[in-house]
């Protein structure tokens, strides 16, 4: 069966419970962390038709929470819709459930909360497992395209240093798997967005290159570039180097296969 390991991530098998983990991240045991495989679909469609669906999903959350030693009742899922918002979750409110109105569009949960677990759905967008084992502060972001644009990550970690009083030179980023700039093939339309916002790191880097009128963009590099901006060492940032469409028979990926693609996802929680 193929591994998906290298020098950053491990590939945990046992039994029915398949997940992705990072070598950095395991350094801290107050942390828990996952990428889930294409053998789980946390696609629950929409936040009006999650709980109609069949036993699989639920099933598969309970594995996985047990498998980790979590409590699948403190599953916290926001409703995804490639934005640019971040939500810390500090206080005992409603938040915890999947798709709680609190978390309508919101595509960033930050805590430093103990009982909590935050689950975020990928289907080639970046994850970004945010950490700072100084002040035990999680972050899970969404990173699509949109929220690339965006500059999402920056944003979290802005969140990190304001609410929580993180310094940027502590924090740690993870970057799950991802579509790559192999495949990220884009027309005119993207490619000028992503030009006017990034013109300065497109001008410096290596960052898209033209085949035949098609544009592949590196949105790994920009996330790179813009969390070393805001203050993160480059040696906290680690990449999975793992790419959502090369690796499609063990990965979901919407570029590969459409609305058929399932969805991975990424778990955090600080015990």
């Amino acid at each position: 069966m193929e591994d998906l390991s290298n020098e950053n991530i491990v590939h945990i098998k046992k039994g029915r419970v398949e997940y992705l983990q990072f070598r950095k991240l395991l350094e801290y045991k107050e942390l828990v962390h996952c990428f889930t495989l294409s053998k789980y679909n946390f696609d629950v469609g929409s936040n009006d038709t999650y709980k109609e669906r069949d036993s699989e999903f639920i099933k598969s959350y309970k594995d996985l929470s047990i498998e980790l030693g979590l409590d699948y009742n403190k599953i916290i899922r926001p409703y995804q819709t490639h934005t640019d918002v971040v939500k810390s979750v500090n206080n005992q409110t409603n938040e915890i459930s999947i798709f709680p109105e609190e978390l309508n569009n919101v595509d960033g949960l930050l805590t430093n909360r103990k009982d909590i677990i935050f689950s975020l759905g990928f289907a080639d967008c970046t994850p970004l497992f945010l950490y700072d084992p100084i002040k035990k502060v999680v972050g899970n972001i969404h990173s699509g395209w949109k929220g690339t644009l965006q500059k999402i990550g920056q944003k979290a970690v802005k969140e990190m240093i304001d609410t929580y009083g993180c310094k940027s030179n502590d924090i740690i980023c993870c970057i799950g798997p991802t579509i790559r700039k192999c495949h990220f093939e884009v027309d005119t339309d993207v490619y000028e967005l992503f030009y006017e916002q990034f013109k300065e790191y497109i001008k410096m880097y290596d960052i898209i290159k033209k085949v035949n009128e098609k544009y592949y963009i590196d949105t790994v590099a920009l996330n790179k570039l813009m969390l070393q901006e805001i203050g993160l060492k480059k040696e906290n940032i680690i990449d999975s180097k793992i790419c959502t469409v090369c690796s499609q028979n063990l990965l979901h990926s919407y570029r590969a296969k459409g609305k058929l693609a399932g969805r991975s996802t990424a778990i955090t929680a600080i015990i």
